[in-house]
């Protein structure tokens, strides 16, 4: 893209190349300024490179054919290898022409646009890393004045700029050159500046800081301008649009949602705009054909797209229309995902998702995309649709153990449903928020928002929501000791949900409860509750309940001294986490298996099951609980 640094890296190279003696018959350079209005074209291009070969005056010829003979025949005549450095090329046209016609010298050419039609070796630029963006920076700076030590004062600042840059060569010479100019305040000042303006392309306008040692000038913006101007028309639209997606990285079938297009015309006009570096194209899997395109915008692109889009009434309208369209793809397939996420037999068939690895895959894949849709909650014209999205996301955050997630998507539709008067909808927000704050560790805010929960879902009279409340709130209250309060909240919900008829909600009231139980040590009476817990679950269909209360009766008969069926029951339950892809839960599993080995002195066998505890933990994103099952397993004999 423009600013990726192709100019400086090609003559850096060439200056590498020549010391090292590879082009002992020097270089030739022309700059085709193929994104000025006025391109250079190839015809005034071999004039300057016959100069540059000492052809002028009368030894000129007087017609182009001519001159292009003239100009092939020096080449191919010249025994010393030259290269040949064709800078800033818009279209093959203006550098066809001048390709030596002889494989005995080398040729670069540098451009934003990618000439797939060409059998030529493409290099792909990509931005700096943050260490190497820091380090330019502070070169910058210290080669103007040695004394500068800003860098070193000031090292959260600097990455903070790089950050803002976007790690675009440019931008950081930008930040540079305004640093100096501004020699006697810190990093920090530019860094607020940038925050205050709010897009990073206008505040690295470049405030008349002239031009680069290549003679470029200094300014961000029009070289974004000038990129965006050459677009067709259909594919300056998808840029636009591209730009107020809910998250930089988008799907092709999130992108034609947004473009009001079909997957085959969007994937044509991204595959165009990666031609031209405005869009990278990139992968993952997607758990069904193999893999799935998704593109992204460099983040430079992405503000000044939205710059553009704020600056014209017409196309605010247009954005809106688009996100709305977004909107609404992402909750249907997102409810789809959650249906089958949650379906038992014989519940309707979800449309599109065969089976929960698929449901998971798309969710994955449009994670990004769906947690910031949900932001787009705090807008009244997309309240409502982004609060029922979060909810359709409750069951996916949760089994993904994606806390943080959860709680800033619950948090953002809790606020939503306020302002828009939807007292169920925020009822459910505060419910979901309370689960992902309990389970990030803030157990206390829990508590208090899950007593909230409970009171608004009482409030509109709906029993299942606060049966729903009381087993969420149970578990909290019991994670802080509170105990004797938990088994009373579990024991309220199951009342509720025998009283509706929900025999899932009260089954998982009975597992609760039956935790709670074994807990002070009325083991008997936990046993009992797990085993009902179980049947119900068995009952219907709810196979990965099944599975928890098989573990928690484990743990209650364990503890009653009955280790054998405890190592069964943890069996059983291992065996349906591992059919449900529940590593998190297989580790849980493994690691009680193990501890039920050691109480039955097998060290052996504890220790494999702790080795297995670890590596289900891993791939449940649980690094702290996989290096604890390590350590336990390496310190048994």
């Amino acid at each position: 893209m423009g600013g990726i640094g192709k100019t400086a890296l090609a003559l850096e190279a060439a200056h590498q190349a020549c010391s090292e003696g590879w082009f002992p018959g020097g270089t030739l350079f022309v700059d085709l300024r193929g994104y000025d209005d006025n391109p250079v074209t190839a015809d005034q291009a071999v004039l300057a490179l016959l100069d540059a070969l000492h052809v002028r005056g009368a030894d000129l010829p007087n017609t182009s054919v001519r001159q292009y003979d003239t100009y092939r025949t020096l080449l191919t005549e010249r025994r010393e290898r030259m290269l040949l450095i064709l800078d800033n090329a818009s279209d093959p046209s203006q550098f066809l022409p001048l390709l030596p016609g002889t494989n005995h010298h080398r040729v670069i050419i540098t451009s934003r646009d990618r000439p797939d039609s060409l059998p030529v070796r493409l290099v792909d630029l990509e931005t700096l890393d943050p260490a190497e963006s820091v380090a330019l920076i502070t070169r910058a700076l210290h080669d103007a004045d040695d004394r500068d030590d800003r860098p070193a004062r000031e090292p959260d600042a600097l990455r903070e700029l790089t950050d803002l840059c976007c790690h675009l060569p440019l931008a950081l010479q930008i930040s540079a050159a305004m640093l100096r100019r501004r020699r006697r305040r810190g990093i920090a000042s530019l860094v607020a500046d940038i925050h205050k303006i709010g897009n990073p392309t206008l505040a690295l306008d470049g405030g008349n800081l002239g031009t680069d040692q290549y003679g470029r000038s200094l300014a961000l913006r029009p070289v974004l301008e000038e990129s965006y101007r050459r677009l067709p028309r259909d594919q300056g639209r998808l840029l636009r649009l591209l730009s107020l997606a809910p998250s930089a990285d988008t799907s092709t079938e999130a992108a034609a949602a947004l473009a009001g297009l079909d997957e085959g015309e969007v994937l044509h006009l991204l595959e165009s705009l990666a031609a031209t570096h405005l869009v990278t194209e990139g992968w993952n899997e997607d758990g069904g054909s193999g893999s799935a395109a998704r593109w992204r915008l460099h983040d430079l692109v992405r503000a000044f797209g939205v710059g553009v889009v704020a600056g014209d009434a017409g196309l605010r309208v247009e954005g809106e229309v688009a996100r709305e369209r977004m909107l609404g793809f992402y909750l249907r397939w997102a409810r789809a995902a959650d249906d089958r996420l949650r379906w038992l037999p014989g519940k309707a068939e979800p449309e599109r998702f065969a089976d929960r690895g698929e449901a998971l895959a798309w969710l994955d894949g449009e994670r990004a995309g769906l947690v910031g849709a949900v932001s787009w909650a705090q807008e009244e014209r997309y309240a409502d649709t982004a609060v029922r999205l979060a909810l359709c996301l409750a069951e996916y955050l949760q089994w993904r153990r994606y806390f943080d997630d959860g709680i800033t998507v619950f948090d953002e539709a809790r606020e939503a449903a306020h302002r828009a008067g939807d007292s169920l909808g925020e009822a459910g927000a505060w419910n979901n928020l309370g689960l992902a704050l309990r389970q990030a560790g803030q157990v206390d805010e829990a508590i208090e928002v899950l007593t909230c929960t409970r009171d608004l879902f009482q409030a509109a009279g709906d029993s299942l929501g606060e049966a729903g409340a009381w087993n969420n709130l149970g578990l909290a209250l019991r994670e802080v000791g509170r105990v004797d309060e938990a088994i009373e909240a579990h024991t309220r919900a199951r009342d509720v949900y025998q009283t509706v008829g929900d025999r899932q909600g009260e089954a998982t009231a009975w597992n609760h409860l039956g935790i709670a139980l074994r807990e002070v040590g009325r083991v008997d009476e936990a046993i009992e509750a797990l085993t009902r817990a179980r049947d119900v679950y068995q009952t219907v269909g709810d196979r990965q309940g099944e599975g928890m209360a098989w573990n928690n009766l484990g743990l209650a008969l364990e503890q009653a001294g009955r280790v054998e069926e405890a190592i069964e029951a943890y069996g059983e339950d291992l065996v349906i986490c591992r059919k449900f892809e529940d590593w998190y839960g297989a580790g849980l599993s493994l690691d009680n298996l193990a501890e039920a080995h050691e109480a039955a002195h097998r060290p052996a066998d504890a220790r494999a099951a702790y080795l297995q505890a670890a590596d289900a933990y891993t791939q449940a994103n649980a690094p702290t609980e996989a290096a604890t099952a390590r350590a336990r397993a390496e310190s048994l004999p």
